[in-house]
């Protein structure tokens, strides 16, 4: 078992690049991780990293071991995983991605019902807005959307990602009636920007008949985030647009209202990704079909669409 975790150490440094790096994804400490893979070898009798002050690098021999231990490595992780599968326990630490406050709202909320149904595993979950490398970072599954697909992850879809326009009643009472998106230029607009490069991206707006039409909304404000968007917006301080997960409940409660309604941009859907294999594991395979079911049976991909 102890050859087995110095193998874990060694194909996780290598990875990142880091023993600092790699014991933060394995919950060790730096120097159980370099001591490990020191052990590793003396074992092999060669030496599978030159070390720097900066970055790791692997030797020719480190190259060579890397190539033939790292599938292995990942099948047996996946095998032990779901040995208790065979008595309908799945189990294990349960490492997932998601978006901060997407993931508050909507997947949070489910933690309680999937962990009385599957009480042997743990969750681990990060939340951030942006992409994680699935594979790379250790994650058995990542739930978003726009993500771009590398090689070896498989997407399922879970909802349209549908943006819409909003506004406070306050904000629109007294104003010029907006009745297309030419009528959108002369309106205060709360628009987001990209937390990943920082620029305001350019929409293209749908309307029902399928005609397209390019957002012209002059920024009063900008944000990076979809819900703080909406407050910002049912303070009465202009028009946003924003992804429908995160309208949906000031829609409901009243406190926003949609601005040309027959109107919307599609931004693909949000997903539930995850890596491919040909045994996946049970914790996996559980976390994705719960995820699935509860979407399905809350309507949350009817809630989520513009349509």
């Amino acid at each position: 078992m102890e050859a087995f975790s110095s193998i874990e150490c060694f194909v996780r440094s290598a990875e990142v690049g880091s023993f600092a790096e790699a014991a933060r994804r394995l919950g060790l400490t730096p120097a159980a991780v370099g001591k490990s893979v020191a052990k590793l070898e003396t074992r092999v009798g060669v030496r599978l990293f030159q070390r720097s002050t900066r970055r790791l690098t692997l030797t020719e021999a480190g190259r060579l071991f890397l190539a033939e231990v790292a599938d292995s490595l990942q099948t047996i992780q996946n095998a032990v995983s779901t040995l208790a599968d065979a008595q309908g326990r799945p189990a294990g630490t349960l490492k997932v991605s998601m978006g901060t406050v997407f993931g508050g709202l909507y997947i949070v909320p489910m933690l309680g019902a999937f962990l009385r149904r599957y009480p042997d595993i743990h969750p681990d979950w990060h939340f951030d807005n942006r992409q994680v490398d699935l594979i790379g970072q250790g994650f058995d599954a990542a739930i978003g959307g726009g993500f771009e697909l590398p090689q070896g992850v498989v997407a399922r879809r879970l909802s349209p990602a549908h943006r819409v326009l909003v506004a406070s009643a306050d904000y629109l009472r007294g104003r010029a009636p907006i009745n297309g998106p030419e009528d959108l230029r002369h309106c205060r607009g709360i628009l987001i920007r990209s937390p990943q490069t920082g620029r305001i991206r350019t929409w293209q707006m749908t309307g029902r008949g399928g005609l397209m039409c390019p957002l012209e909304l002059k920024a009063s404000m900008t944000m990076s985030d979809s819900e703080a968007a909406c407050i910002a917006a049912a303070q009465g301080l202009g028009l946003a647009l924003v992804s429908m997960p995160f309208a949906v409940n000031y829609l409901r409660s009243g406190a926003l209202q949609r601005v040309l309604p027959d109107w919307y941009v599609d931004d693909g859907f949000t997903s539930i990704y995850y890596a491919e294999h040909k045994m996946l594991p049970g914790k996996t395979r559980a976390f994705v079909d719960f995820v699935i079911e509860q979407f399905a049976e809350q309507g949350l991909a009817q809630a989520f669409s513009a349509l």
